[in-house]
């Protein structure tokens, strides 16, 4: 089991989080990577990187064949999934072992076991242990589904039997929505998972998602570290985790725990696991599923232990018994972490691409951040969106939360929308400081989805500030000899010059006048009066009639983007006789994202009615309907099935009616 080279079979945050605790043991580390992931972080921390595709997992990251030749042409000795891609494939699993390599999780039996939700159900029914009323029989027809669905009762939630990662799931109210809802879960659990099995669970709404990290070695020792508190989701993806659960008690801990232990017992677990579960107010709680790996949010539970995961996830798999026992685990504290993701959510929380043009994570006290990214990557359609983690430590939740609010805004990514001003919310929503968020928290919230950021006269007074100090600098650096004092200079009073920024779809008219320590600038009847105390290497401190602003800015000729508080603002000037591009008519169906489309529904001569769904894009790993925004008559489909799409490409075109 001794191994010295570790490969990650992963990329993005994971990958550089698994590979920096393994060089710290003295490991010898390789990294695998696409084309579009070339400049990724992970490859450059790694001693050694293979490449294995071009772009799409199913041609590289999902490859173990690939993945376990580059493990043996770089003499590496194990192989850790990380979360997500084979993690949870016992197959995979199953071949690593039989190539001679060590994998650092458990058996490929305990994967297929727990990695099936209706088989992980039935042997915890088995087990005694309480699971929320459902059905998981093999028969998986449409009948069977629909009878099964009607002796549960309404709501129900439609689940992928393999993977998780909230893909292939489906709230369902009512009887009428059931097919759908079956078949979409079915399309994108075989696109992520390669099965399109489905179980049916009784919905549960007003409960918390709490979840147990158990850890076992070869030797028969199970502990448990604690539990974490999941309950803020959207779309079932999790969006904010903390540990301890806010609600939980000594007793109850000590009672999921021995669930949670029972559980890894059943299936001879080794490794690193979690036990999930439902909580209602009552304190009973239900076995939801069991993820057998890291997960995604196991820093929280390192925050408050002291404990290095993965460090123990290598000592177990080279054979080494748990250095602890359960009477060594204590809590210090509180943490609280969010999930950094490139995509709007003022626009559906639609995945976004682009540049990273600015990296740079915050530094405060009691503050980690779980990172993929360096400035210069280019932001893929192909994976998960999620940039970083920023996780906050603190000896109460109170203190946890403030220091999170601080770090998420000075976490600055320019480049690509981010979801920061989204968390911030969230972590100053009343519902979440009291400590009460349950897994409807999210929809209670923000009932109609999050609003769009209102741009501010001080905004576009700022970038254009910010704009024309930039003109300036490179007119004196372009201006030979002359001397600065006499650049610009004019026996004329100056006149303000006009400007006609853009923020999205908003056009801004505004004035400015140069001053000997600054700028004026007018929009509308406001004016702002900004000088800069510092400017220089994208850190900015303005003062704004009279008011201290501090900044990161990105600066090319004609855009300015701005990072204030947790606001990411990005401005565009036009200039004088620039023709704007005609904005698609109301009837034209844009692609919102990159993606490869794996439905279309529209044909020339059907009516429509608004919302109707006319196609499906796949994007980041999930499926989003696109559907038609004006009642008509299709006029034209341009694309079809199979088509790998970018954004803006023209879909579909409607005629009002």
């Amino acid at each position: 089991m001794a191994f010295n080279t570790l490969l990650v079979a992963n990329r993005g945050e994971i990958a550089a989080r698994i590979l920096r605790t393994a060089q710290a043991l003295g490991l010898r580390t390789v990294a695998v990577y696409t084309t579009a992931d070339a400049g990724a972080l992970h490859v450059a921390l790694a001693d050694e990187a293979v490449w294995i595709g071009e772009g799409p997992v199913g041609d590289s990251y999902l490859n173990g064949d690939r993945i376990i030749a580059a493990a043996q042409k770089t003499g590496a000795g194990a192989i850790h999934p990380g979360y997500g891609f084979l993690s949870e494939n016992a197959e995979f699993a199953k071949k690593v072992e039989a190539a001679g390599l060590t994998f650092i999780g458990p058996d490929a039996q305990a994967i297929r076991l727990m990695g099936d939700k209706a088989d992980a159900k039935r042997l915890m029914v088995g087990a005694g242990v309480p699971c929320v009323p459902g059905y998981e029989g093999d028969d998986q027809s449409e009948t069977a589904l629909t009878e099964a669905a009607a002796k549960i009762g309404f709501p129900i939630m439609v689940k992928a039997a393999a993977g998780g990662g909230g893909r292939g799931m489906r709230l369902v109210q009512d009887a009428g929505a059931l097919l759908e809802a079956i078949a979409q879960a079915r399309s994108e659990a075989e696109n992520a998972f390669g099965s399109g099995a489905l179980i049916l669970e009784k919905a549960i709404t007003e409960a918390r998602h709490v979840e147990l990290q158990v850890f076992a070695d070869n030797r028969g020792n199970v502990i448990h570290l604690g539990e974490r508190d999941c309950s803020v989701q959207r779309r079932h993806q999790k969006v904010i985790e903390e540990a301890p659960c806010p609600e939980m008690t000594s007793e109850l801990r000590a009672k999921m725990g021995a669930v949670a232990i029972d559980a890894a017992r059943a299936v001879n677990y080794r490794g690193a696991g979690t036990v999930e579960f439902l909580l209602e107010p009552s304190g009973a709680f239900y076995f939801l599923e069991m993820n057998t790996r890291l997960q995604v949010e196991h820093p929280v539970t390192e925050m408050i232990t002291g404990l290095d995961l993965v460090a123990l996830q290598i000592a177990v798999a080279q054979g080494e018994a748990l250095p602890i026992t359960q009477e060594d685990i204590a809590q210090n504290g509180h943490a609280i972490e969010v999930r950094l993701y490139a995509e709007d959510p003022s626009n559906g929380y639609l995945p976004a691409t682009g540049p990273v043009d600015v990296w740079r994570p915050a530094a405060s006290p009691g503050v980690r951040v779980d990172a993929g990214v360096q400035p210069g990557q280019e932001v893929s359609p192909f994976y998960d969106p999620m940039l970083a983690k920023i996780i906050a430590h603190g000896p109460t939740r109170e203190i946890a939360r403030a220091r999170l609010i601080k770090a998420v805004n000075e976490t600055v990514v320019l480049g690509t929308v981010t979801n920061s001003v989204f968390l911030t919310d969230v972590l100053g929503q009343d519902a979440f400081v009291r400590g009460d968020a349950t897994i409807t928290f999210l929809d209670q919230a923000y009932p109609e989805g999050f609003p769009a950021y209102q741009v501010t006269g001080r905004d576009v007074a700022l970038a254009l500030a910010l704009m024309l100090d930039a003109d300036q600098a490179r007119a004196k650096a372009s201006a030979g000899y002359v001397s600065s004092d006499q650049l610009g200079w004019s026996s004329a009073a100056l006149l303000p010059s006009s400007a006609t920024l853009t923020y999205g779809e908003t056009e801004i008219q505004a004035r400015a006048l140069a001053r000997p320590d600054g700028w004026t600038v007018w929009i509308e009847d406001d004016t702002f009066d900004i000088t800069f105390s510092s400017n220089a290497n994208g850190n900015v401190r303005a003062c704004i009639n009279n008011q201290t602003v501090d900044a990161v800015a990105h600066l090319t000729r004609d855009v300015a983007q701005i990072a204030v508080g947790a606001e990411r603002l990005t401005f565009r000037r036009l200039r004088p006789g620039a023709q704007d591009e005609e904005t698609a008519a109301s009837g034209r169906i844009i692609a919102p994202m990159p993606g490869l489309l794996i439905e279309v529904a529209a044909e020339p001569g059907h009516n429509v009615a608004k919302g109707d769904r006319l196609a499906v894009l796949e994007a980041m790993k999930m499926q989003h309907q696109i559907t038609a925004t004006v009642n008509g008559v299709i006029t034209a489909v341009h694309v079809k099935e199979g088509q790998q799409l970018i954004s803006g490409d023209v879909m579909i075109e409607i005629e009002e009616t």
